[in-house]
């Protein structure tokens, strides 16, 4: 009979555990970000700013988290996957949703070279994952099956409530499925159960497309949410370009926001942003992006709800207006897994756009330095 011989390395920065003959491996992995200090204008109802560590304790960048993800190779060249992550805060050391220990991510699947991935349980909508390459500068340039995301904690994070299910940017009881072909087609579907007796509530499908180019990458995405007995639904298109040292971004989304009595929501939205990678440990990135609404219904507060949230009052007044975001930033790696970053954006809403961070104000100023480094 045939020992199993496990083995424990700290290599790439991960903690891992693998067998020699299961050909099975478990790691432990993690991402710190402290973003301090941050000076933030009309943090208050009277227009005060406000200097701390990150924006309400959040980072800039990346939510700090730590998870645990393994494979087991089951022959047929198929693997069984798993991932559990949670994220936390680093200035204060608090849960980033108090009660849910894995919010990042809780799921289980199965990884075929011809079949593609296929997930189940609490991950990133596919559409949230298929706009990663043009939402902003900051993720991964051309598409894979991996979970990608957005900003953290900015003035311009909102654009991807579009690519959201009826239970944020990840699914709550989802299904999710992708593949990259060889010639560089990808295709991904999901679709996340409602868990109730009326069964389209709180359910939702998407599908992506994209190509993976070599100097080009583009993707689409089309979401159908239903959420609290309203259909919402979004589409968005984009992509990137890179020459040189140059990564150029841009990308459109359409959102229909059903308001029962009060009608249709109807929001236009787009990015532009680039990236500039000289050789050496600087990187340089800036970014515009513009939100539209057009009869929109505040929510109790009196505020612009993010797109799919579902929590507009049905006895507000509609609204039209538009929230625009100038952001930049500049990053020094003094490794493969720290960097040091300055960073800044400028909000400025028009018309009948509100949002509860400034208090009522029509513009916001936001500055940070801080680090981040992996494990």
């Amino acid at each position: 009979m045939k020992k199993r011989h496990l083995t424990l390395a700290l290599a790439s920065g991960a903690l891992a555990v693998s067998s020699a003959h299961a050909q099975s491996s478990v790691q432990l992995y993690g991402l710190l970000d402290l973003s301090v200090p941050t000076y933030v204008t009309h943090a208050d109802a009277k227009g005060n700013h406000v200097v701390g560590m990150g924006v309400d304790g959040e980072p800039w960048f990346s939510g700090s988290r730590w998870g645990v993800k393994g494979a087991e190779d089951i022959g047929g060249g198929s693997k069984i996957i798993f991932r559990l992550e949670s994220e936390y805060r680093v200035s204060d050391g608090a849960m980033e949703d108090p009660g849910q220990l894995f919010d990042r991510d809780a799921w289980v699947g199965l990884q075929n070279d011809r079949l593609g991935k296929i997930t189940f349980g609490f991950q990133n909508t596919i559409a949230r994952d298929a706009s990663t390459i043009y939402g902003d500068p900051y993720g991964s340039a051309s598409l894979s099956t991996e979970e990608g995301g957005w900003t953290n904690a900015n003035n311009f994070k909102q654009m991807i409530f579009y690519a959201a299910s009826a239970t944020g940017t990840r699914y709550n009881n989802g299904v999710a499925w992708k593949k990259l072909f060889d010639n560089g087609l990808f295709l991904s579907a999901g679709y996340a159960f409602g868990n109730t007796t009326s069964f389209p509530t709180g359910s939702n499908y998407q599908a992506a497309i994209g190509y993976n180019g070599g100097p080009f990458n583009v993707s689409a995405f089309y979401s159908h949410v239903n959420n609290l007995g309203n259909t919402n639904q979004s589409y968005s298109v984009g992509g990137n370009y890179i020459f040189s040292i140059v990564r150029l971004n841009a990308g459109y989304f359409h959102y229909l926001g059903d308001q029962g009595a009060l009608g249709q929501r109807h929001d236009d939205a787009w990015t532009v942003s680039m990236k500039i990678a000289p050789k050496g440990p600087f990187d340089y990135e800036l970014g515009y992006q513009q939100m539209r609404v057009k009869n929109a219904a505040y929510n109790t507060d009196g505020d612009i709800p993010n797109a799919n949230v579902g929590t507009f009052d049905p006895a507000s007044s509609l609204h039209n207006g538009y929230k625009e975001t100038l952001y930049w930033s500049a990053f020094y790696h003094l490794s493969k897994r720290t960097e040091v970053y300055v960073a800044g954006d400028y909000m400025r809403l028009h018309g009948g756009y509100t949002v509860a961070t400034t208090f009522g104000a029509t513009n916001q100023l936001e500055l940070t330095t801080g680090i981040r480094t992996r494990f």
